[in-house]
């Protein structure tokens, strides 16, 4: 089953009536144009797609080139399909619904990533529970927390907004824009809700943003990759409540955890570095990095590794699929393919994605360094650091960024906030500035879009 449609209560509805009846949701990203969408689809074969009255052209679009039995429509501008089945249908589950759990699966959710094309990451029951349940101990989840949905259903984050109904916490439905998010917070006294450094750095440059009554917020979990210290530090002197940092990916939905503690005392000058870190494994999940060879490296904060996890939260495999469920899950351990260093005490600090790192003059730079010195200048909202070609070096550093709100930077502003803390063949040789950064459902950076047109001449895979 499909569904087409931006976050409701008849898409929330549509999850669990899937998983009560044993039936598997392959929720739509509604970003995607048409031929990507027809490509997912005809993957999953689903044999029912459920469209809400927002993408009616789509909809159309996509059953014109898609066999499926199935099409419904729900909202006041559909053909009523899916509010008459609602109708016609039984009070009655089906009959096997008591034997639906465990390793059944719940829903495929389609990710390219940061490495190109779409590949469908298959989640059962047990592995959304498991993710519940580290999430559950990571952000200490009450029954009288109200959540606030700012990600996408058709993303991991449903798994976080289930997780506070499961608890039987008010679910706060929105689309995310800064401002309506404030006066949501304040509206219905939202407690916690999931955000990526962008949205902070939004909601934080709203004009009166110091009017908002938040006191009622007791937990902000960021993702999506580190958050810049700097953002860190702004986040916590604005917002009323603690902060955390998940890690982790669709198909590993929750890694590991940057508790309300470590923020804190990090903010006092007690290990402060370990804002650079996404802390360490959670509470139903193994955690290693490893050299090519699957050996734990040396916790001693230098030797470079790639993320490998062991989790009940990890997905089954990918979708049709095989030879790559293969090369990723290895063992039991799923290879993440970031790389990171790791210390004494198991904090975990990733330095790049494998395909990110940049080679200049036969040096290894890693982009989250050099991108956490960006960050440094007062007027970053947001920036991106790639390779790309350099006839001299191999690859230069070249820096996207993203200038917060009626604020002025220069190029040659960034490159010297740069050189402060980083050393000279690591700074970028030259910048760009641009609205915004793409981004995949998750929150991380596209990457690869912004490396693809400087590198489309060249011999090299991106």
């Amino acid at each position: 089953m499909s569904i087409l449609a931006k976050n409701s209560i008849e898409y929330q509805e549509l999850y669990y009536a899937a998983g009560r009846a044993g039936l598997v949701v392959q929720p739509l990203n509604w970003r995607q144009g048409v031929e990507e969408l027809r490509r997912v689809v005809l993957d999953a074969a689903p044999k029912a797609i459920i469209i809400s009255d927002e993408w009616l052209e789509v909809g159309e679009q996509l059953q014109s080139l898609l066999d499926v039995e199935h099409w419904l429509q729900y909202g006041p501008g559909g053909d009523g399909s899916y509010e008459d089945l609602l109708a016609r249908a039984s009070a009655d589950e089906p009959r096997w619904s008591e034997s639906v759990g465990g390793d059944d699966p719940f829903f495929i959710l389609y990710t390219g990533g940061t490495t190109g094309e779409s590949k469908g990451a298959l989640h059962s029951h047990r592995s959304v529970a498991n993710g519940m349940l580290n999430q559950t101990v990571a952000e200490r989840i009450v029954p009288t927390d109200v959540y606030l949905m700012t990600g996408q259903m058709y993303h991991i984050p449903v798994v976080l907004a289930m997780n506070y109904m499961r608890h039987g916490c008010p679910l706060v439905l929105t689309t995310f824009d800064p401002r309506t998010s404030l006066e949501l917070i304040e509206s219905e006294r939202v407690s916690a809700f999931l955000g990526i450094t962008t949205m902070l750095n939004w909601m934080m440059a709203v004009p009166g943003f110091s009017s908002y009554d938040l006191s009622s917020l007791r937990n902000i979990q960021y993702g999506g990759g580190p958050m810049p210290s700097s953002v860190v530090k702004a986040a916590l002197d604005s917002f009323p409540c603690t902060l955390i940092q998940g890690y982790g990916q669709t198909e590993g939905s929750t890694m590991c955890f940057l508790s309300q503690e470590d923020h804190l005392e990090a903010i006092r000058g007690i290990d402060p570095d370990r804002l650079k870190s996404c802390g360490r494994e959670g509470f139903v999940t193994t955690v290693r990095v490893v050299d090519p060879d699957g050996r734990p490296v040396p916790k001693d904060g230098r030797t470079f590794g790639q993320i490998v996890v062991r989790s009940g939260a990890n997905m089954v495999g990918y979708w049709n699929r095989p030879e790559l469920t293969a090369e990723t899950i290895r063992d039991g351990w799923m290879w993440t393919g970031d790389v990171a260093v790791w210390d004494a005490n198991s904090y975990v600090y990733i330095v790049d994605r494998a395909k990110d790192m940049i080679i200049s003059g036969g040096e290894n730079i890693y982009s989250i360094q050099v991108e956490e010195a960006i960050n440094q200048h007062p007027a970053v909202l947001e920036c991106a650091v790639v390779g790309v070609p350099d006839d001299q070096w191999g690859e230069s550093v070249k820096a996207f960024v993203v200038r917060k709100p009626s604020m002025k930077v220069t190029e040659p502003d960034i490159i010297d906030t740069a050189k402060v803390h980083l050393a000279s063949y690591q700074k970028p040789r030259s910048v760009e500035f641009v609205s915004e950064l793409p981004k995949a459902p998750t929150g991380k950076i596209l990457k690869r879009e912004l490396r693809e047109p400087h590198w489309a001449a060249q011999d090299r895979r991106v």
